[in-house]
């Protein structure tokens, strides 16, 4: 079942096929919080408000839209809700399990980590959706308003941004 085909169910009253989009998203989503603030207890706090609004919400999923897009969507009304709530959240300090594709030491990360948070807020954005969510550049566009030709510049733009950090933060 796709998620797509999982949610138009939910949407229609099957509420049990919640649960197989829960698994298969909590994990990314858990990340895409911890990328935005240090908290983990906070991240799975937010995480968990996801899925209630997707409940909440499930009557305005659109049959064949992309999930993903919908979910991240949410995911980032819930961030921007927390952050009205929270002006002053500090930047990311912990590391999020982005998985095995990154044979980094725990110091790299740190770099890496470091170097994500100075980029600007739109940068960010686009990167972690990008190379951590692994979502098209479609998907990103119509996530942020943004055309394609937008979301490849602003990517294009932000690696430039994040090597330079990268490399300041590393030979600090």
């Amino acid at each position: 079942m796709t998620d797509e085909q999982a949610m138009y169910a939910v949407s229609q009253g099957d509420l049990d096929k919640a649960a197989i989009l829960y698994e298969r998203y909590k994990k990314s989503l858990l990340n895409f919080f911890l990328y935005r603030q240090n908290d983990r207890e906070n991240a799975r706090d937010l995480t968990q408000q996801v899925f209630l609004r997707m409940l909440r919400y499930r009557h305005t999923y659109r049959e064949g839209a992309s999930f993903r897009t919908w979910i991240l969507e949410i995911a980032r009304n819930v961030f921007f809700d927390y952050l009205k709530k929270n002006p002053t959240h500090t930047d990311l300090t912990e590391i999020a399990d982005i998985g095995d594709s990154y044979d980094e030491t725990e110091e790299q990360h740190q770099f890496l980590h470091r170097a994500l948070a100075q980029l600007p807020d739109q940068y960010r954005e686009v990167l972690l959706l990008s190379r951590f969510q692994n979502m098209s550049y479609e998907e990103i566009g119509q996530s942020l308003g943004l055309s394609v030709p937008n979301v490849k510049v602003r990517v294009f733009r932000a690696m430039q941004k994040l090597r330079d950090l990268y490399m300041n933060v590393s030979n600090q």
